[in-house]
């Protein structure tokens, strides 16, 4: 009995730092965003959001590539500035909100890329179909103590999906070329924070 209590208190002085290190965060949606880029026409772009996203960061402080990502996004929460456009993203020619409501990404593993960025590789998943992705991601910022005693931490991520490979296959033909773009650019700006111990 005496020798698996040694053994188990072995093992706990093996796993404590990673745990007091590793810990859960607050996601804060008022200061995070997620943001995308398409072409239009092959002329220009149309830029818009998600208003509602959620999720849970495991934010590892000592070693952040054992950090991790949960992500949840409304799909009916898209805005592009124009109330018909948006009505037709949410539709089943895009995003078919109504039976797809959700997006999410889920991370897999995190990586050092040299020079303060961050690859963070998961899956992501649009209209039920999950494809692997890679973000680029600019931080974690130093931690800083915000007028309400919290450490929070910001970052950005960023990566370009073609949105054919989940589905989003709608398009009309035009003089020009075509109306949509097939590559999406992506951009997350997240805000998470930690309240006192």
């Amino acid at each position: 009995m005496r020798r698996w209590v040694i053994i188990a208190a072995a093992v706990l002085c093996l796993v404590a730092p990673g745990l007091l290190h590793a810990a859960s965060w607050e996601f804060d949606p008022e200061h995070t965003g997620v943001h995308f880029k398409v072409r239009h026409l092959m002329v220009s772009s149309v830029r818009g959001e998600f208003e509602k996203v959620t999720g849970k960061i495991v934010y590892d402080e000592a070693d952040v590539t054992k950090s991790t990502a949960d992500i949840t996004i409304d799909a009916a929460s898209i805005n592009t500035r124009v109330a018909k456009r948006d009505a037709h993203l949410r539709s089943p020619d895009f995003l078919d909100a109504a039976k797809y409501p959700v997006i999410t990404f889920r991370s897999k593993r995190v990586e050092k890329a040299g020079n303060g960025m961050l690859k963070m590789t998961g899956d992501l998943t649009i209209r039920g179909v999950t494809k692997e992705v890679v973000l680029a991601v600019e931080g974690p910022t130093p931690a800083i103590k915000d007028p309400w005693g919290n450490q929070r931490v910001g970052g950005q991520a960023a990566t370009k999906i073609h949105r054919k490979d989940f589905g989003l296959v709608w398009n009309k033909i035009v003089e020009a070329g075509v109306v949509v773009g097939d590559e999406i650019g992506i951009t997350i700006d997240l805000e998470i924070y930690k309240k006192p111990d």
